[in-house]
């Protein structure tokens, strides 16, 4: 399936330009938090919505990682970007590897947020019925929010991310991503990529924890560093965003 310019909304008019790749349970709509907070004066960011999700929910694919790096490079291509960087967040940490492999020379640095590796994720038997479940039962979505994030925060922002999650994505985009970001496994191909990264880990995340990133992305980038956040889940643009904010452009400027 050809490529195409995804819906997006640019932010700034920096000279480094940074495209920002959201995760399984939202659209572009998942980074308002951060975004009254950006340096527009130094940076330029795009955020886009993969196919099956916000603006782009009419959209269909195949909904692989290849195909959303497909899609973001076109739209670094429209926008005349010929290098920048990338932010991602959870399935988007994984789709940003993708892109760095498929626009070689162009990608300059990489952010994870509590980001997915090159290598998937392992699920035993009960996990796997949870996630894959979650796609037709909202009460699963909740419960996975919930487990992601310590079991810790307020039931009304957990029905928020929930109907949102429901609202900005279609059933079948969301099932498919699921398979894309959990079981495909191209660290073979990371393995010794000297791009730098930050990698941001949540403290109450048990999932994709820092222990998980020294295991994987620290073992495959030698230019990566990883911090954690104690006081964030999986979801650092809504539980720290100011920390977060001050930690991507800290790297991104250096």
């Amino acid at each position: 399936m050809s490529s195409v310019v995804l819906p997006h909304d640019v932010l700034g008019s920096g000279a480094h330009r940074v495209i920002v790749l959201h995760g399984w349970f939202g659209d572009r709509a998942s980074f308002r938090k951060i975004q009254p907070y950006l340096n527009g004066d130094a940076f330029t960011y795009a955020f886009p919505d993969y196919r099956g999700y916000g603006e782009a929910l009419d959209l269909t694919g195949e909904y692989t990682l290849a195909e959303i790096a497909g899609d973001v490079i076109a739209l670094a291509d429209k926008l005349g970007w010929e290098t920048f960087s990338l932010v991602g967040h959870s399935m988007g940490g994984t789709a940003m590897q993708r892109v760095m492999l498929d626009a070689p020379g162009r990608v300059d640095r990489l952010v994870g947020i509590s980001p997915v590796p090159a290598s998937g994720v392992p699920f035993d038997d009960d996990g796997w019925a949870l996630f894959s479940g979650a796609a037709e039962e909202p009460a699963k979505r909740r419960a996975i929010i919930d487990l992601t994030t310590g079991n810790r925060l307020p039931g009304a922002w957990l029905d928020e991310m929930v109907e949102h999650s429901l609202r900005t994505s279609t059933v079948s985009a969301f099932r498919a991503y699921l398979d894309a970001w959990a079981r495909t496994d191209f660290h073979a191909e990371v393995a010794g990529a000297t791009t730098p990264a930050l990698l941001i880990a949540g403290g109450h995340d048990p999932a994709l924890s820092a222990d998980a990133m020294r295991g994987t992305w620290l073992q495959w980038y030698p230019n990566a560093e990883l911090v954690t956040f104690a006081d964030a889940g999986h979801y650092a643009m809504d539980e720290t965003p100011l920390a977060l904010v001050s930690a991507i452009e800290r790297f991104l400027a250096a």
